[in-house]
């Protein structure tokens, strides 16, 4: 049998013509094509010409692949690092900015990008260049520079944008319509339609600085609406103010607008006024405009409304002075953005702007440049789901806890809809509760060794004021009536830290109740005292309320710097949280366990990482491999160090005692610095035998209960055990064997998920499927190192490509990046930008003499740092090697060590069957198969139907025997059948579970089917 063959190079990387000429062409891009001054065009000289070798080796994953693709590409990136990371630097660097004036937009117009091609690109740039930034820029560059949360922003901006153009046309006639002709001045209604819009900008800009999200940000556009409504000239209405379905709310004294707006639009009544307040403090400050209390004014605009707390402007939206507010407001945010060089905002309204071009922002990671970033789209039931931020909505989703919410019709979930149906359970179900501990949860805390209630509190506030600071009054300053502006961000900052500490509150006496049952004592000492349970509570109820919220400038992982733990720790509550929180909405579930799945594709496995200690302890002869390469976690950091970095004091309290030795070895992490560090340190930890949901059984959660019918989990104070200290369960295994072991099954169930949605995809034989799924298992277990520092689609992206050379198929590793691109979990950085140690890969046998450490694409590491390690393995999967036998013991290499109890090599796992499931190749028809937990109710006489449609019906719906003729109809055609669906055939496939499940967290369109689809010939890492 011959060894597996290398990957070919079947995709030779052009570069650039010329390193001089490169040099050349971006001098004159910055001093021809942006006009910058000297100063700026040397920092930028000096940026590019550090980099310049990094372009010249990745020409190939830029764009369509082309050089002069490449270098726009790259140009932009400098030039946007150099404006972000230069203009607080000095004095100096702030006036050169202004002078300059160079902004994001003008980059990219200079470049001929979009902002979505450029965001989702940049992310490369930061990986490859991220050493030269810290170098040149200091070590928090990347919190500095902002590319993820520059990219939220602006997917962000798209949906409020189109949320605003929507509620918009429900109140005004389209926006082309202009006034009579033998007005003085033509004001169109598009006029209006943008004063609304820069209003709102200001009001982001001036108030929401801080803590911009999505519910307060449709809070200000609602408020905008009100004003617009009572200003703009009666004849640009579209409404009747006696249409009852609009203005719902109604007293004797008219109409109360606002009512009824929050009635529309799910929106706090409460948060709406305080919102309106602020709104009407900047049309005072900035438009001049002088307020007038609605109830002392008579206009047209404001008959039949209920005057009481309304304000009215006067001659504020007349056609008259409507273009000088609009000047105003243009030279307002002109300021703004000048100073910050940010995006501007305010082509969000202009459809046919060429920087909204090429899809859009909240689509999948890949890039949708060029012919070859357009996939096959799949037909989906839920095609108005936008994107992961609003999945699909079903009647049963409306209770999930909230008092009096009903959802008599199948309204299509919008990212708006869907945050404030959030955001509304965290309104009617966790703010109402009491800001402390209740009684039940008062006497646990009572009943440990010592009364811990204030040791308790304590931290909470602690926390909760780490994770959510309030900025000293008079560190923004803003004059005239803005000042009142100034508070909001803190309002809000409190406001949010009240929601988090009541959540954890409430889940904490859940958890405690369990815990008690399950150990039949109400001393939990152990659990209760432990200051990373408590700091892992407190981060998972912090990152629901931002996840709720949907807070661009707090992405995850930020919650977990500001609490000093790590992704692996959070990890160890996941499940727990969601079992003993029963209300919490679906979408926050979604969140809980995408967050699961992302800390299990990569984060425990990058530097810093606790995983790592406890792998250490677990195998100690990867302890020295670890060490090397400095993968342990660092301490983490006390309580009083949070309480001293945040200025915290609280009432004279004590601080919490020193954790018993136990509690604190020196294995811990505690190093701040950056979101892409932290989200991988800390210490040792035990991970409980149910602390993971299953991937598996997260895919299926937005489509099953969630109270799976899943054994009761071990009690949670083995969980945050000393890793070694023996297993409280027994068997003779430290605590970090069973959570080594635990965690790596965890890994292995992902995989097996994985590995099933790329053969389906690739249409390979079931045959190929056990061969990857046994090689990953086997990798996992006697190749370890190979998944440090790397993203496990890397290890089964090469477990493809090794097995199907193996077995003489006909696969390229171009066809398997081409399919895996496809994947809603593909992000482009897994086939660009690979680590690899080169003295690692040596000792493993790589042929090529380089030092040091690097990254490089996925076929280099497949031929130097993959194929040496794992040949072995793959020969024995040849027609001539051994049969892999699914309980053979694997053998030890000089690397890596087999721990004892590791779980054994099993054949590929049976999957659930996901729902729904496509039935038809030309008609989106899904049909769900009937679960046997409902059988009984569905044959019981109560029961009055068995059968649920979802999704948009082609005609009003008649009753369930015509509607199902309907759809037999659809799928059959002009045929004369009668009878059931027909499924068998030969023109009708079904299409793969996975991929409809996948379908429904993409935006249309963004994923697609590879059946019978034709390779495209296109470069490997575009």
């Amino acid at each position: 049998m011959s060894p597996p063959a290398a990957a070919d190079m079947e995709d030779v990387k052009p570069s650039v013509d010329n390193a001089d000429q490169a040099d050349s062409r971006f001098a004159d891009f910055c001093k021809n094509g942006l006009a910058l001054d000297e100063k700026s065009c040397k920092e930028a000289m000096n940026l590019f010409g550090k980099t310049k070798h990094i372009l010249l080796t990745n020409v190939s994953s830029m764009g369509n692949g082309t050089s002069e693709d490449a270098e726009r590409y790259w140009f932009a990136f400098i030039l946007y690092s150099v404006k972000r990371l230069t203009q607080n630097s000095e004095e100096s660097g702030q006036e050169e900015v202004e002078n300059t004036g160079l902004t994001l937009c003008r980059i990219l117009r200079a470049a001929n990008l979009n902002i979505a091609d450029f965001s989702k690109e940049l992310s490369q740039f930061v990986v490859k260049a991220g050493q030269i930034l810290s170098n040149l820029y200091g070590t928090d560059w990347e919190n500095r520079l902002k590319a993820k949360e520059m990219h939220a922003n602006a997917t962000q901006l798209e949906i409020l944008s189109k949320y605003y153009k929507r509620i918009f046309g429900e109140f005004f006639v389209a926006p082309d319509a202009n006034v009579e002709k033998n007005s003085i001045v033509t004001v169109h209604a598009s006029d209006y339609h943008r004063f609304g819009w820069l209003l709102f900008l200001a009001l982001r800009a001036h108030a929401f600085s801080r803590f911009i999200n999505l519910v307060t940000c449709t809070n200000g556009l609602i408020s905008i609406l009100a004003i617009l409504i009572i200003h703009v000239p009666a004849r640009f209405r579209n409404f009747n103010i006696n249409d009852s379905s609009r203005f719902v709310k109604k007293s004797s004294k008219g109409v109360d607008l606002l009512a009824s707006l929050c009635k529309i639009y799910n929106t706090s009544e409460d948060e709406l006024r305080k919102t309106m307040e602020i709104a009407n403090s900047l049309i005072a400050d900035i438009l001049k405009k002088k307020p007038c209390l609605a109830s002392e004014c008579e206009t047209e605009n404001l008959e039949n409304f209920d005057r009481d707390s309304l304000t009215y402007f006067k001659d504020l939206m007349e056609e008259l002075s409507l273009p000088s507010s609009l000047n105003i407001l243009e030279k307002d945010y002109d300021v703004m953005i000048h100073d910050k060089g940010e995006l501007d905002e305010r082509l969000f309204i202009n459809e046919d702007d060429s920087l909204l071009a090429s899809g859009t922002l909240s689509g999948s990671s890949v890039s949708a440049s060029g012919l070859k970033r357009k996939f096959d789209s799949i037909a989906s039931p839920a095609k108005t789901v936008m994107s992961p931020l609003s999945p699909h909505r079903s009647p049963a989703s409306s209770a999930n806890g909230i008092p009096g919410s009903t959802n008599s019709k199948m309204a299509a979930a919008t990212p708006v809809s869907t945050a404030m149906t959030t955001a509304k359970w965290l309104r009617t179900v966790i703010s109402p509760l009491a800001p402390k501990p209740s009684q039940e949860l008062e006497r646990f805390l009572a009943s440990c060794d010592r009364d811990i209630t204030s040791d308790v509190v304590r931290r909470t506030l602690i926390i909760l004021q780490a994770i959510f600071p309030s900025s000293p009054l008079g560190e923004r300053c803003v004059t005239g009536g803005l000042q009142s502006a100034n508070l909001m961000d803190n309002i809000w900052a409190e406001q949010r830290r009240l929601e988090a500490l009541k959540l954890y509150y409430r889940v904490l006496e859940a958890m405690c109740r369990a815990e008690a049952q399950t150990l039949h004592a109400t001393n939990l000492t152990s659990l209760l005292t432990n200051e990373r349970f408590h700091r892992c509570m407190l981060a998972c109820s912090a990152e629901l309320v931002l996840a709720t919220h949907k807070t661009v400038t707090m992405l995850f992982p930020a919650v977990l710097e500001r609490t000093g733990i790590t992704a692996f720790d959070l990890s160890k509550v996941i499940e727990s949280f969601i079992r003993h929180e029963e209300s919490l909405p679906r979408e926050l579930r979604r969140h809980l366990n995408s967050l699961e799945e992302r800390l299990l594709e990569s984060m425990v496995w990058e530097k810093g990482s606790s995983m790592y200690n406890s792998l250490a302890v677990a195998r100690p002869a990867l302890s020295a491999e670890i060490n090397r390469l400095g993968l342990l976690a660092e301490p983490m950091p006390s309580l009083d160090e949070i309480a001293i970095n945040i200025n915290f004091s609280y009432g004279g309290l004590p601080p919490v005692p020193t954790l018993p030795k136990f509690e604190t070895s020196p294995i811990q992490n505690g190093d701040t610095r950056s979101p892409k560090r932290l989200c991988t340190e800390h210490r040792n930890v035990l991970v409980e035998r149910n602390s993971f949901a299953s991937p598996v059984k997260d895919r299926l959660l937005p489509f099953s209960n969630l109270k799976s019918k899943l054994p009761p989990p071990p009690p949670l104070q083995s969980a945050f055990a000393s890793p070694t200290k023996p297993n409280p369960g027994g068997g003779g295994e430290t605590c970090a064997e069973t959570g080594i072991n635990i965690f790596f099954g965890k890994i292995i169930k992902l995989g097996a998920v994985r590995i099933s949605g790329m053969v389906e995809r690739l249409q390979l034989s079931q045959q190929i499927r056990e061969n990857v799924y046994c090689l990953f298992q086997r990798i996992l277990n006697q190749w370890t190192s190979l998944f440090f520092n790397r993203h496990i689609d890397q290890i089964i992206l090469c477990c493809f490509y090794g097995v199907a050379k193996i077995s003489q198929l006909s696969l390229t590793f171009r066809e398997i990046i081409y399919n895996y691109r496809k994947q809603p979990h593909c992000k482009p950085q897994v086939f660009r930008s690979v680590f690899v140690d080169w003295s690692s890969a040596r000792r493993n046998g790589a042929c090529k003499q380089r030092i040091g450490q690097d990254h490089v694409d996925i076929i280099s590491f497949y031929n130097e740092v993959f194929i040496p390690s794992v040949k072995p393995l793959l020969v024995e999967l040849g027609p001539g090697g051994a049969t892999m036998k699914s309980d053979r013991k694997p053998e030890v290499n000089k690397n890596d060590a087999h721990c004892p109890g590791s779980p054994k090599i099993s054949p590929f796992p049976s999957l659930p069957d996901m729902s729904p499931k496509k039935v038809s190749a030309s008609h989106n028809v899904y049909v769900s198969p009937l679960r046997s937990s409902k059988m009984d109710a569905l044959i019981s006489h109560s029961s009055k139907s068995y059968y649920a449609c979802v999704g948009e019906s082609t005609h009003a719906y008649q009753s369930p025997s015509k509607d199902l003729t309907a759809i037999n109809n659809r799928l059959n055609g002009n045929r004369k059948v009668r009878g059931a669906l027909n499924f068998d055939d030969a023109d009708v496939g079904l299409v793969s579970d996975s991929m409809v499940a996948n379908s429904l967290y993409q935006q249309n369109g963004s994923s697609g089917s590879s059946s019978g689809a034709p390779l495209k010939s296109e470069l490997l890492d575009s």
